[in-house]
């Protein structure tokens, strides 16, 4: 993207920083092209605004050098968006000179062997909006997650997936909710974390992916999660939820996307659902939903996958499904249901 003419120095940094990486030059599609005789602000993955570079996404590059406090990234400090995803940084731990980017709104680490513990540096990004360092082997302790978000105000989404953070529920909940207000996706699926799920994450009123998938709660899903009006997909499974399932949570009018698989404790049965549900995706596997599949399944004309294997449903099979025409997946097997199955005459794929 060509914004404006590269400034020399900017240009200059850039040459260092490619000279300085080790990287695959058959498989690079950006950084291998860096030329000198081009004006910097038109290279692949380079972005300027008055010569200044101010996004850089080097995603997928096949870097494989370590990331230290030596490297000249840290002297663009115009960047506001900076994407390192997808890379191989040989287990080095994240630089703590990344405090210097401090115009940074945008800051993917994601799967980029990466590991260590999250340094302080990240605190100090106040303008983040967006935070992604999940699969690596990061973990938090000392700066824990109440230290780590204690100034970044201003996120909206955070992905901390496989993060060790090892917090109780109130720790956990209570960090998010009063120092996060403007959050909308919270991603934490396998950080090692423990329940009750906290009444203070009620707050978080702007939700709308929650993953918390492949954690340790042992707790029910509390009712409030049905309060969350902007809520397109819940991600739960495999977290050792138990008790009943609060049937509201699927009438969520925005509701897209539902996963509670493996919760082999949790009860639950499914609600007559209004029309014109968003509703694509339903997970229910391996779980002890009950109960009969109801005719107002057919309201879910979105549905495109249904996973209820290994539950407890009864009854027959509602007529109803026959008009679920995005369906792609089925998979009602190991239930008591009975009965034919419906015609998928108008499911064309």
């Amino acid at each position: 993207m060509v914004s404006s003419q590269c400034l020399g120095n900017q240009q200059s940094l850039l040459l260092e920083l490619k000279s300085n990486l080790i990287f695959n030059s058959t498989m690079s599609t950006k950084l291998a092209h860096w030329n000198q005789s081009v004006d910097c602000c038109s290279w692949e993955g380079v972005t300027c605004n008055g010569g200044h570079v101010i996004a850089l996404d080097l995603t997928n590059e096949s870097i494989s050098s370590e990331l230290d406090n030596s490297s000249i990234l840290f002297s663009l400090q115009h960047l506001q968006s900076l994407s390192l995803a997808c890379n191989d940084f040989q287990y080095s731990q994240i630089p703590s000179e990344f405090y210097k980017l401090r115009n940074l709104s945008y800051l993917n680490l994601s799967n980029a062997a990466l590991e260590g513990q999250i340094p302080i540096a990240i605190s100090r990004l106040t303008r983040l909006v967006i935070l992604d360092l999940s699969i690596n082997a990061l973990y938090l302790e000392n700066p824990n997650l109440n230290v780590l978000v204690q100034n970044l105000s201003r996120l909206m989404e955070l992905y901390l997936d496989e993060v060790s953070i090892s917090a109780q529920g109130n720790e956990w909940c209570q960090a998010l909710s009063s120092l996060l207000p403007n959050l909308r996706v919270l991603s934490l699926s396998n950080c090692n974390l423990s329940g009750p799920i906290d009444s203070s994450l009620r707050n978080l009123q702007s939700l709308s992916i929650i993953r918390l998938n492949d954690n340790n709660f042992s707790t029910p899903v509390p009712d409030f999660f049905a309060n969350f009006k902007n809520l397109t997909s819940l991600h739960l499974s495999n977290s050792e939820l138990n008790g009943k399932f609060p049937e509201k949570i699927f009438q969520v009018p925005t509701l897209e996307m539902v996963d509670l698989s493996f919760n082999e404790l949790l009860e639950g049965s499914l609600p007559e659902f209004p029309p014109n549900g968003s509703l694509r995706t339903m997970v229910l596997s391996y779980t002890k939903f009950s109960g009969t599949l109801p005719h107002s399944i057919g309201n879910l004309k979105m549905l495109s996958t249904i996973k209820l294997q290994e539950c407890k449903f009864n009854g027959s099979i509602p007529s109803s499904m026959a008009g679920l025409t995005q369906l792609v997946y089925l998979d009602m097997s190991f239930n008591s249901l009975s009965g034919s199955l419906p015609i998928f005459s108008m499911c064309k794929n």
